[in-house]
């Protein structure tokens, strides 16, 4: 390609512009996936950390049964 041939450059600039607006679009893609991976992911933060609040309200209810319990005997 002759550098000064203004059709060459013309082609190279085009295949250029090409190769950006492809890469540009998995950009857009994988932008995409990535929020509805981070938005699946933080709805099951959201249910485990409930989860762990009603496992440790249960525990704690165990262990004052239990106290009331040994004040019994």
């Amino acid at each position: 390609m002759d550098k000064n041939d203004p059709l060459a450059r013309l082609d190279a600039l085009i295949a250029r512009l090409e190769a950006m607006a492809e890469q540009r679009q998995r950009l857009i893609e994988e932008n995409r996936s990535l929020r509805q991976q981070q938005e699946q992911l933080l709805q099951d933060r959201a249910l485990l950390l409930n989860r762990n609040e009603q496992a440790k309200t249960r525990v704690e209810a165990m262990i004052a049964r239990l106290k009331v319990l040994e004040q019994n005997t």
